[in-house]
């Protein structure tokens, strides 16, 4: 229940002074406002906690409302929807499954209107709370199901943001675009007859090729990857587009973000050259993993790949790479004599396309985790198992 004695003075004071607290304890004591329930104040206190790195503005805003913890596990970070943000223009968008707000907030930013849609009344109340307390004013609040609002729409809109949950009914973690709520496969011919441009946000789980062919007029994909851990997958959909689809992916970090974009079709057909090691090593981040633009990203930057399966590149000159860069020190063939004489106590471990994981690694070669040197074991264009002993390129 939206209880607005909880913006109390007081209370918020209590919340505020109490994030840092043990919560069974803060309930043994006793909490001392009779308007407002216990549980709610400990509910706020846990979201905020939470929001903390994920939503600093919504944290250090006075007199925001706070949903329960599931919302603000299922909601975008800021850093994410500053990045869909920048994707979308136009008079108007359309988010059908507003949640918590974050989307629609950024979105207000880049577009003159924005229809925020939320089928639960509680959360779709709060959200008209917040907004006012971050001074939005460009957001209407609608509490209804996003695709029955659509339904009513009378005029072509430029952008609908649709965010399937992923959760079932009886709230187990699903992630295939025909198991979530609403069903896009569904529903696709309704987003694109309402709206010039659709962007859809799906698990990272999502397989391109197999979603590709869920869904009509693909114009882009987008692989949202923060600190190396791919959060989102977002297609871009355009009415009557028709042309080759057009995969970026961005890695965003605080200070810089990595960005790399190719053809999806033509990295089917593309090649890359192979080579030794050579001076310098390239790790792809995981959203070019996830890309799987294994040949493209060598053919694009000119740079030359280790063995088919390793997903490693070499190059004689430095380059500005989607990932991690090390200069090559010294390579020694996979033998635990020659290796032994490297006096190596302390190193990184990597392995790609190698037979033993790190964990037997450490323990056969008995070297401990940290240290500035890099290892990497992998196999060579030769099929030759090799240790590449790296220091990282800042």
């Amino acid at each position: 229940m939206f209880n607005k004695n909880l913006l109390n003075t007081e209370i918020q004071n209590f919340i505020n002074n109490n994030l840092n607290s043990d919560v069974s304890e803060l309930l043994l004591k006793g909490i001392p406002f009779k308007a407002v329930d216990s549980k709610l104040i400990i509910e706020q206190i846990e979201a905020k906690k939470r929001c903390k790195k994920k939503l600093p503005t919504w944290f250090i805003t006075k007199n925001i409302y706070f949903p329960n913890k599931l919302n603000i596990e299922q909601t975008s970070s800021e850093i994410t929807a500053q990045y869909k943000s920048s994707l979308v223009s136009g008079k108007q968008i359309m988010d059908l499954t507003g949640g918590f707000g974050v989307d629609a907030f950024y979105f207000s930013k880049h577009v003159e209107n924005v229809i925020h849609c939320e089928i639960n009344p509680e959360l779709s109340a709060l959200v008209k709370h917040n907004l006012k307390a971050l001074n939005t004013s460009n957001i209407t609040c609608y509490n209804a199901n996003g695709i029955d609002a659509l339904k009513e729409v009378t005029q072509t809109i430029d952008w609908i943001y649709i965010d399937p949950s992923r959760r079932d009914d009886l709230k187990q973690k699903v992630f295939l675009l025909a198991d979530c709520e609403p069903n896009i496969k569904t529903h696709q011919n309704l987003l694109l007859q309402c709206a010039t441009n659709v962007m859809i946000k799906t698990s990272p789980l999502l397989d391109l090729s197999a979603t590709l062919s869920d869904l009509q007029h693909v114009k882009e994909i987008h692989i949202v990857a923060v600190n190396n851990e791919v959060k989102e997958l977002l297609w871009i959909l355009e009415r009557g587009f028709e042309g080759d689809v057009l995969v970026k992916t961005v890695n965003l970090q605080r200070g810089k973000a990595q960005y790399f974009k190719f053809n999806f079709k033509e990295e089917a057909e593309a090649e890359a050259n192979y080579s030794k090691p050579l001076t310098y090593l390239y790790e792809p981040n995981s959203a070019v993993l996830k890309s799987g633009s294994f040949n493209s990203v060598a053919n694009i930057l000119n740079i030359e790949k280790l063995h088919k399966h390793s997903h490693l590149y070499t190059s004689d000159s430095l380059i500005e790479f989607p990932g991690r860069r090390f200069k090559i020190e010294k390579i020694v063939p996979f033998n635990k004599k020659v290796f032994s004489k490297e006096k190596i106590l302390k190193a990184n471990i990597t392995t790609r396309n190698f037979p033993l994981s790190v964990h037997d690694i450490r323990k056969k070669f008995k070297v401990k985790d940290g240290g500035t040197l890099y290892l990497f074991f992998t196999t060579n264009v030769d099929e030759d198992k090799i240790i590449l002993i790296c220091s990282k390129v800042h």
